[in-house]
């Protein structure tokens, strides 16, 4: 939906929440989980928002946990915005996560993979047009042969009169078969549902209880566009019927569009699946997430280094939480607890310091061979070539010295940089150390036992007796010793402790670096 269409529908989600009775439903039964089928269904307008990540998530748990289905669609029906590139970066995202589907495009050519395709709607306009002649022929629609310009102009009168911009039936409606000729002819016409009984429709949300719609809310809506294209309600509520979709867990921002599709469900005889609409996710001002919050797709966590899982486990609790309140939880666990009696209706706010915890300690947990496999993409991206780290020992000692200083895998290359012989340097603000009368004569020691040691590897008990026979050959000691001698390991006075740095050079690159100061 976009932005400016929420704006103009908030007062009618305000109404309908203002209605709602809550309650505290049942667990499901074995016969309300049976066949259990869900589905995602995105907009391929850009990368996938962190609130669409999360509606995926909580279908594709649900699906699991009931031993059910995830079905991917594509809700591609506005060419104006929808892509093929967004779509595949979609995809991408969905790949990322792990939240693989069971019917809907194939992740590896995009062709349809499941019984009920295609899954793209730009592709279903002959199903679409197949179910409006169905509403047409039972006087559930009619065509309306009105101009953009009539249109406004009905809705500008009403609104001056104090009424609700709704369309309705013209008093002059042309006969269907006359319609069909006309528009055979060449004129254009959008079809349009017609709203002929006023009552009120009640929907049993999963997680907001009953949500009581009054059938005036809406007029005659229009199911396909004068242009044919079909419009995003008639397509959703065939789609869902089609595809035999059990359960519709969606954003908040969905609940308006309900009303619509239970009258298309029961205009055509078709079974409705149960809604359940989930919580808005609110930034740290308890405004809509949006981009000016700074990150907000998953491509943008993925470049910045985040882990699928933490951020899949993040997301799981914006509106979810678990029995007894454990916040790191693995897939597995996810999907034992996952039930929709678990769902907070209130906004949830995304607060990006907790995400980076809860990152942190996912990434400390990985065993170090993933961790590396994780880490290096990063390093190659920042151009660190280090030799060494062909060694898995080598690399299991740097990551253990490295890992509790991360806490995004992006954290890598500025940690391991200090190990790239062909980017030290003798930074700036090394300067003053530089100009120390004592760092010539500390330089010229820590060369000196350099050269004596014997092994090309120098272990951290190693380090420290060679620094305290510094100490006693340059007669110096506190920072007039130390900060030299890390000048002529990282370049710079200041920075990952020595002990830490100096057993993952080799002797033949810490020789180098005290020559560059000497």
């Amino acid at each position: 939906m976009k932005t400016t269409g929420f704006v103009l529908l908030w007062p009618l989600i305000a109404w309908v929440l203002s209605a709602q009775k809550f309650y505290s439903e049942a667990p499901l039964s074995a016969s309300t989980t049976k066949n259990v089928r869900v589905r995602f269904a995105p907009s391929p307008t850009g990368y996938l928002h962190v609130g669409g990540a999360r509606t995926a998530l909580y279908n594709f748990l649900y699906a699991k946990r009931f031993g059910g289905q995830f079905i991917l669609r594509v809700e591609d029906t506005d060419l104006e915005r929808s892509t093929e590139e967004s779509m595949r970066m979609q995809i991408e995202d969905l790949k990322w996560l792990d939240l693989g589907w069971d019917e809907g495009p194939n992740p590896a050519d995009y062709s349809d993979m499941g019984p009920y395709g295609p899954y793209r709607q730009s592709r279903r306009k002959e199903i679409y047009m197949d179910y409006a002649n169905r509403l047409l022929e039972a006087g559930h629609a009619y065509y309306d042969f009105r101009t953009d310009a009539e249109l406004d102009a009905i809705k500008d009168a009403l609104v001056k009169a104090g009424k609700p911009p709704q369309i309705d039936a013209p008093k002059d409606m042309v006969p269907l078969a006359e319609a069909r000729k006309r528009v055979a002819a060449g004129e254009q016409a959008a079809i349009r549902f017609h709203v002929k009984e006023k009552r009120d429709y009640v929907v049993q949300d999963l997680v907001r209880g009953d949500v009581r719609f009054p059938s005036d809310m809406v007029g005659d809506f229009v199911c396909i566009r004068s242009n044919g294209m079909p419009v995003y309600n008639f397509c959703c509520a065939i789609d869902d019927a089609l595809m035999k979709i059990t359960h519709v867990f969606r954003a908040e921002e969905h609940l308006s569009n309900t009303l619509r599709q239970m009258m298309i469900f029961e205009a055509l005889g078709l079974e409705s699946p149960r809604f359940g609409h989930l919580s808005f996710i609110l930034g740290s001002d308890k405004q809509k997430l949006s981009k000016r919050h700074g990150a907000t797709s998953c491509h943008d966590f993925k470049v910045k280094g985040y882990l699928p899982e933490a951020l899949n486990n993040f997301i799981l609790l914006s509106g979810w939480s678990s029995p007894d309140g454990r916040e790191i939880l693995s897939r597995e666990e996810q999907i034992s607890l996952f039930t929709h009696e678990r769902f907070n209706s209130a906004p949830a706010v995304f607060d990006e310091t907790k995400l980076l915890w809860m990152n942190s300690m996912y990434l400390r947990a990985l065993p170090h061979d993933e961790l590396w496999k994780r880490i290096e993409p990063f390093l190659k991206e920042a151009g660190l070539s280090i030799p060494q780290a062909q060694d898995a020992q080598w690399r299991d000692h740097a990551l253990t010295a490295f890992k509790t200083s991360m806490q995004t895998l992006a954290d890598a290359p500025k940690l391991f940089e200090a190990l790239d012989d062909s980017k030290f340097a003798v930074k700036p603000e090394a300067a003053e150390v530089k100009g120390w009368p004592e760092s010539q004569k500390v330089w010229a020691a820590w060369k000196a036992e350099l050269s004596s040691h014997a092994a090309n590897k120098i272990s951290e008990t190693e380090f420290a007796a060679m620094q305290d026979r510094v100490k006693e050959q340059a007669g110096v000691k506190g920072k007039h010793l130390f900060m030299p001698i890390r000048v002529a390991v990282i370049g710079q006075p200041h920075g990952t402790e020595l002990k830490i740095l100096v057993p993952l050079l080799d002797k033949s690159s810490l020789l180098k670096r005290v020559e560059m100061c000497l």
